[in-house]
């Protein structure tokens, strides 16, 4: 791998994984568009979780230390619960499908990533016709049944294209929350599961030699990943707190979508 493929790879990590548009389902379409790749490449793609996880920790270091003096002073455990509700779906899935994702060529097809990107970018594009919940001002009055809900929105991500941040944003706004309250409970339930993922990957002896024989390239990823995961944050809280829509969002996916299917169809 070059030094080039490692900085497009950290970058497109870092926007994707927080810009509602699938960060698997991007990735995955940049490797076939650089071509062959070794057997374990995919233990860079692991790696490089790091980041991100970084950039979320350092935007919401002020709201963590809330909710932990929330849980420490005041003894109220009612968001902390509901994270943890959140988290439970996606983390049994993953765990206990893990090794069938990744032997599994439907979860790397680019046809499942094209109708994924097209479904969930065209719920993103009508969410404000669809039914939903009483709306709640606060995301600290979430109940643990709309947590739920999220939660079980989120094990869908596991499929290419759907995108983590895409399930749950829409689930949330299904339960009531707006677009910015949305993406801040996805973005906060992300942080367990991401710290989950990064512990469970570093517990792979293949994974640390492959990160020994490949430090170099594995930082300069993570650091890109790192940087515009800061800032892909920060644009998506910025922008759905002055427009609450999801919808351009939805067009991008459903255009990406339909170029993927076409070029695929044609070749």
């Amino acid at each position: 791998m070059t030094m080039l493929t490692a900085i497009i790879l950290g970058i497109v990590q870092g926007l994707t994984e927080f810009i509602p548009v699938s960060s698997s389902g991007h990735l995955e379409i940049v490797q076939q568009l650089i071509g062959s790749r070794p057997e374990d490449f995919h233990y860079f793609l692991e790696l490089i979780n790091f980041g991100t996880l970084i950039a979320l920790i350092i935007y919401y270091h002020k709201t963590i230390w809330q909710i932990l003096l929330r849980i420490f002073k005041k003894r109220d455990f009612s968001f902390a619960t509901n994270v943890i509700i959140t988290c439970i779906p996606a983390g049994l899935a993953g765990l206990l499908l893990a090794k069938f994702i990744e032997e599994n060529s439907f979860f790397s097809s680019l046809y499942t990533i094209g109708i994924a990107m097209g479904i969930v970018g065209m719920l993103m594009i009508f969410i404000d016709k669809l039914p939903k919940k009483p709306e709640l001002k606060d995301v600290t009055k979430l109940t643990p049944s709309r947590a739920l809900v999220i939660g079980l929105a989120q094990v869908f991500a596991l499929i290419p294209g759907v995108s983590r941040s895409g399930s749950t944003i829409v689930a949330g706004r299904l339960m009531g929350l707006n677009s910015k309250s949305s993406a801040d409970y996805s973005f906060l339930v992300s942080i367990p599961l991401m710290t989950a993922v990064c512990a469970k990957t570093l517990m792979s002896s293949n994974v640390r030699q492959y990160f020994a024989e490949n430090f170099g390239l594995v930082c300069l990823a993570n650091v890109f990943a790192l940087i515009f995961g800061l800032l892909a944050i920060s644009f998506v809280i910025k922008y759905l707190k002055k427009s609450n829509s999801l919808q351009a969002f939805g067009y991008y996916r459903v255009i990406l979508a339909i170029i993927i299917l076409v070029a695929l169809l044609i070749q």
